[in-house]
């Protein structure tokens, strides 16, 4: 496929449903061959193959990236495929429990933390070598929340705040090795996260959410996708240390703005890559709400 990540090889974590399937075949549609990495129960088969189908250059990685063996080993089986590094997208990230943070647990907070800033650190601290020698790009997917938190899910909030500060300070070091770094900051999504019937949000929760985003309506995974694409590519070449909000102007909002949009403009825009898993990124994941125990 020919397209602005012609030649170039990335990775991607979280790549079985939601925005990491979407970047995964955006990826591979304008060019790029992808590794594929998912958890054990992803669904990253059917991703790998459909992009395959399509006419793309995918293979896949099962294992936990919060472990330094798996991450070592997601890096070396990348290379070990395709020869080079190019592009790390570090996507892979939970949301699994709403709670006022008296009430939220331990275990929750545990695995937050693995996930979404560990993976992070061990993904990019394997590749670096690589992508130094590429001068590649390292991506990662922070938050709207990591700017100005996320009530009920406060330690969620506070890893993506890690992964802000992590990447600019890693697009400030690594300049002089010719390596680009940015972070990707969605707001809500149209996945398993924001859906009260697939993730722990209640309606209230849910309908907030939306409400709070400029545009009253969620993102689609194929249109945070599209960022990513560019911010890879060499279009983005005087593009690092940025993060980049994708999140429906929820950051820029003073209250429900999105009820006020009407209805005919809520209307997200049609698909056009074929993705099957946006709504199946907590299938494996416990999920937890704990309002209301007072």
């Amino acid at each position: 496929m020919n397209g602005r990540l012609a030649g170039k090889v990335s990775i991607v974590t979280g790549a079985g449903t939601g925005i990491g399937e979407a970047i995964t075949h955006k990826f591979a549609r304008e060019g790029a061959k992808v590794l594929a990495v998912g958890l054990n129960g992803d669904p990253i088969d059917d991703v790998v193959n459909a992009v395959n189908a399509a006419g793309g250059d995918c293979q896949g990685f099962i294992g936990d990236v919060s472990e330094p063996e798996l991450a070592q080993a997601a890096v070396k089986a990348g290379l070990q495929q395709y020869g080079r590094l190019d592009v790390l997208v570090n996507n892979a990230g939970v949301f699994l429990e709403v709670a006022e943070c008296q009430d939220y647990s331990l275990e929750a907070f545990d695995t937050t933390l693995l996930s979404n800033t560990r993976a992070v650190f061990l993904m990019t601290k394997y590749a670096l070598p690589h992508l130094q020698q590429s001068h590649g790009v390292v991506l990662a997917t922070g938050s709207e929340a990591g700017a100005i938190g996320e009530p009920n899910n406060a330690p969620y909030g506070g890893t993506k705040g890690f992964v802000h500060a992590f990447i600019r300070g890693l697009a400030v070091e690594q300049g002089k090795y010719g390596v680009r770094a940015n972070c990707v900051c969605p707001g809500p999504v149209d996945t398993a996260w924001t859906h009260t019937d697939t993730g722990p949000m209640d309606e209230q929760m849910e309908k907030m959410t939306v409400e709070a985003t400029v545009l009253g309506r969620r993102g689609t995974p194929e249109e945070i996708a599209n960022v990513y694409a560019f911010l890879a590519s060499d279009e983005a070449s005087n593009v690092t240390g940025a993060l980049w909000f994708a999140d429906g102007g929820t950051l820029v909002a003073k209250g429900p703005m999105g009820a006020m949009v009407p209805d005919e403009l809520r209307r997200q825009p049609e698909p056009s890559l074929p993705l099957q898993h946006s709504h199946d990124g907590l299938g494996n994941k416990p999920t937890t709400n704990r309002l209301g125990t007072h």
